[in-house]
């Protein structure tokens, strides 16, 4: 559905889109890189509003979200569209298609009648595609949530390239993000996912700030996997908070990239130079790495992770043991 878009002026007979630092200036009929923020007759608008081309149950771990309420499954939502065009895109059928991409319409009463409906559900998680270019629709949603029935949690599933206007009016309504941090290298972003590395730095801490984030950086072989990559993402988390979870996911080939899977052994050396500077490093799309958490005092074991399924073993924001306080949203 078409909607009046937030965050732009006019230049001309053309606008200028400000919600992401793309700030993509679109001439009359045409659209910006997201391919959902459009000039019409000299407006912007957004023509996914509503529109849902996936909408699912997930356990939260799948985000992923490892210490923020473990165990629990959250329903999760996407429309079509991005403002990154990664080489590698793992959901490209509806992040990178066109308008005819088959959808539902939902409205943000009808989808938080969804979420309220949902047996078991612990809020809404905005994911599959890039949320921040649903801008609007979310805004929308989360607010007359939390307006209305604050219970349930606001999560989204973000590439964290945005501005930091529409950021600090979406995040007060926000509970939890998981951030992509793709590379620590400008050069990276630039050729191979259509952006710049500064701006998702400055929605990371921005973030940390004022919600709960996790981080999940996808280890591509030979590009984004050294020593020293790897040692400098971990600096950066651990310089705001050495609890701040980091998630190394396993490349494996798709879309337009071919390159082998990253080895099993820099997923292990991977994890362990990430280990040195943060207490919580896990490994996704790695079969048979213990990814439970465990308390970086004394080692209990705090909570149990097979897959996506996880017991969890305390029962308030601290060590069983040690009392060490855990950063855990339970």
């Amino acid at each position: 559905m078409i909607q009046d878009a937030l965050f732009w002026n006019k230049e001309g007979n053309r606008v200028r889109c400000q919600l992401c630092p793309h700030h993509c200036l679109i001439a009359d009929g045409k659209s910006g890189i997201c391919s959902v923020r459009l000039n019409e007759n000299g407006n912007l608008k957004t023509c996914s509003y509503g529109d849902i081309t996936a909408l699912a149950m997930d356990p939260i771990e799948k985000k992923p979200l490892y210490h923020y309420k473990p165990g629990t499954y959250i329903l999760s939502a996407g429309s079509f569209g991005c403002n990154f065009s990664c080489d590698f895109c793992q959901n490209h059928s509806i992040a990178h298609s066109d308008h005819s991409t088959r959808s539902t319409y939902l409205s943000p009463e009808q989808l938080i009648a969804y979420i309220r409906k949902a047996e078991g559900n612990t809020g809404i998680a905005f994911t599959y595609n890039e949320p921040s270019i649903w801008f609007e629709y979310i805004y929308d949603t989360a607010r007359k949530l939390k307006e209305t029935d604050s219970r349930f949690s606001v999560v989204l599933v973000t590439n964290g390239y945005i501005e930091r206007e529409p950021l600090k009016k979406l995040l007060p309504y926000v509970d939890a993000m998981n951030i992509d941090l793709k590379s620590m290298q400008d050069s990276f972003y630039r050729k191979t996912c259509g952006g710049r590395l500064e701006p998702v730095l400055s929605t990371i801490e921005l973030s940390y700030e004022i919600c709960h984030i996790e981080v999940t950086t996808l280890l591509v072989t030979g590009l984004n996997d050294s020593v020293d990559e790897i040692s400098e993402l971990s600096r950066f988390l651990s310089d705001l908070d050495r609890d701040i979870p980091l998630h190394l996911s396993r490349y494996f080939p798709s879309y337009k990239m071919r390159r082998s899977p990253t080895p099993g052994d820099v997923m292990i050396r991977s994890a362990e130079i990430a280990g040195k500077y943060l207490n919580y490093v896990y490994l996704g799309n790695f079969a048979g790495y213990d990814n439970s958490t465990y308390c970086p005092e004394c080692n209990a074991l705090l909570i149990k992770r097979t897959g996506y399924e996880a017991e969890c073993l305390i029962t308030e924001e601290a060590c069983y043991q040690c009392r060490r306080p855990i950063s855990i949203i339970l």
